[in-house]
């Protein structure tokens, strides 16, 4: 089984109505990509799977002849995953479709709270699809579109073929707006090397922080959700860093979706890295500076962040 020592990466697949999903999944199943790969997704009738790809089934969960494995989810989301894993079967990946209208926050957040399934399955990272044609429009009419786009690592902006290269790049300009730090890919037919999908570490602590960029403006949008990058010098005292974010995520609870960020503890020459998601917290030191000039550097993305507010907040637990 392709593992590591945390269990089977597992990858959401987010998106809104008409972005693509199903597509995906069918390019992902039918692919020769020597990889067995279980998905799992709400309503098995929307994925339209060729039946000349079916080659057993058994309680919803049909196998496929390159390997992968396919189900329905069937109440909770926990119990699908078990009874997954209850087959025995060795997989590589499992990649889970979101329902095209839910955020993906909450799901993240239960695989880093949920004992039941932490043991076994560990999030690689959140992949959303866009729909380029018609995601302005879709943006403006739909909270939850800018939900997903600000939990991705990965956003594929699709149907890329439908719509001019000054289009496209006002396009990128708004998703980096709303979220810094994913990394986005241009598709059409939804057709993309899995490699910029699966196993990207988008959750693993470190991995996530060495590929994000951090810069020092503050990306903020007409709209409630935004994204904010600080950066400043000095160090930070730890007990009293603890004790700010402690107050911000329970003052600001579930408006800060995520966080991440890389910072010069006080009597520490190694860099110390942390990221939350809604209110779980997670941090740890991480390797020395080395050659690079230590510099506290964070982002959040959420709704209705005060730029100023957390800057001068943050202010108070630096040290020159």
């Amino acid at each position: 089984m392709n593992t590591s020592e945390n269990g089977i990466p597992v990858t959401l697949l987010s998106g809104f109505l008409g972005s693509g999903k199903t597509t995906l999944l069918n390019y992902i199943l039918k692919q020769n990509h020597g990889k067995k790969i279980a998905v799992i997704e709400n309503e098995f009738g929307e994925i339209g799977i060729d039946s000349e790809f079916v080659i057993g089934a058994d309680q919803d969960i049909f196998e496929m002849s390159n390997g992968c494995i396919c189900c329905s989810t069937r109440g909770d989301l926990i119990e699908t995953l078990n009874r997954l894993l209850e087959q025995h079967k060795k997989f590589d990946h499992i990649l889970i479709e979101s329902t095209g209208l839910a955020s993906s926050g909450p799901t993240a957040q239960a695989f880093l709270i949920e004992d039941e399934i932490s043991k076994s399955l560990f999030l690689d990272g959140i992949v959303t699809l866009v729909d380029a044609k018609h995601f302005e429009n879709t943006l403006k009419e739909q909270q939850v579109v800018w939900e997903q786009i600000a939990f991705s690592n990965v956003i594929l902006l699709n149907k890329a073929d439908l719509v001019t290269e000054p289009e496209m790049e006002k396009l990128e300009k708004q998703l980096h707006l709303i979220n810094p730090t994913a990394k986005v890919c241009k598709t059409t037919q939804a057709v993309i090397d899995l490699d910029q999908i699966l196993n990207i570490g988008g959750f693993d602590l470190k991995t996530a922080l060495e590929t994000d960029t951090f810069d020092t403006h503050h990306h903020e949008t007409d709209e409630a959700i935004s994204s904010v990058s600080l950066s400043f010098p000095g160090h930070v005292d730890p007990d009293r860093l603890n004790l700010w974010l402690q107050m911000l995520l329970l003052n600001e609870g579930m408006n800060v979706f995520r966080a991440k960020g890389i910072l010069n503890i006080e009597g520490s020459t190694e860099r110390y890295i942390f990221q939350s998601v809604y209110m779980m917290f997670e941090g740890r030191f991480d390797k020395p500076w080395g050659s690079d000039s230590p510099l506290n550097k964070m982002v959040f993305i959420g709704q209705d962040l005060n730029p100023q507010r957390l800057e001068e907040s943050l202010k108070n637990f630096t040290t020159s």
